[in-house]
């Protein structure tokens, strides 16, 4: 996996994880629909380059 598109991926859950939770204790459902959103794209990207990693192993 190479470092940048690690570093997007883990950036792109903790950005989801933080926007997902302060919306939802806010009671603003679709901003946590959105940060839910971008939290599972994070980990679909990381899921991609470690498939990618044992692929060249």
């Amino acid at each position: 996996m190479s470092a940048s598109e690690k570093i997007k991926a883990k950036a792109e859950q903790v950005v989801g994880k933080a926007v997902r939770k302060a919306a939802h204790a806010l009671g603003k459902e679709t901003t946590a629909a959105k940060g839910a959103a971008l939290e599972a794209r994070g980990k679909g990207r990381d899921m991609k380059e470690k498939g990618k990693d044992d692929f060249k192993l």
